[in-house]
């Protein structure tokens, strides 16, 4: 598994993913929907699948020693890889953040830990939805992708909105740290929980529709 999981990052990864992780920087625009952020590893790993895809990297892979459910693994560890190693290099970003544009966001979540909540959100729901699709069909990947694509739009409207319309969320949630600190805490709790859940449901989806796909 160890292995399978250095031939994703040496041999399968996108060159772009990299480029992605350091969007990250991108918290410190002012006045920016930072959910769409998001959306950028979104693109590395589909881009990932798609070179894959070119490159015959699942026929490659099936000529391992190595069991169906374990290809599906290793690109489950990857994408957690790469998702949660955004987040990380987003947390010295907002905290610069706070010190250049003390007056917060407008256009959406205010750099803060909530914000890391709604991320976790994300990347849970594209796991879900993306590798879901993707793994009933490896060809398909654009189609997966086109579904994770319009659910991660809808959730930057819906984040923009909110801010401005649903109490809770515009006057506790999106505001400059460490102001209810509590209730953010609960928010990125419930968010790690979320990407918890629907990563492992996704990826037990996954390996059964995979195990009974036929690429022969």
């Amino acid at each position: 598994m160890t292995r399978l999981l250095k031939k994703e990052f040496a041999l399968a990864m996108h060159p772009i993913t990299p480029v992605m992780l350091l969007l990250a920087a991108m918290v410190v625009i002012p006045n920016y929907p930072y959910v769409v952020i998001f959306f950028y590893i979104s693109m590395a790993v589909f881009f990932t699948c798609l070179l894959g895809r070119e490159n015959n990297d699942i026929v490659y892979s099936l000529n391992l020693p190595v069991s169906k459910s374990d290809i599906v693994k290793a690109r489950f560890g990857f994408t957690v890889i790469v998702e949660l190693l955004q987040l990380a290099l987003m947390i010295p970003f907002a905290l610069l953040n706070r010190q250049l544009i003390p007056d917060g966001n407008q256009a959406g979540m205010d750099a803060n830990i909530a914000l890391f909540g709604l991320g976790l959100m994300i990347y849970g729901l594209f796991n879900l939805i993306f590798f879901v699709s993707y793994y009933r069909n490896v060809d398909k990947v654009g189609v997966a992708f086109i579904k994770t694509s319009v659910l991660i739009f809808i959730v930057a409207g819906l984040d923009v909105f909110s801010t401005y319309a649903i109490p809770f969320v515009r006057d506790c949630l999106d505001t400059p740290d460490p102001e209810f600190l509590s209730a953010k805490l609960l928010f990125l709790a419930a968010g790690i929980i979320v990407f918890i859940a629907l990563t492992a449901l996704s990826r037990r989806i996954s390996i059964r529709s995979f195990e009974r796909l036929d690429l022969h």
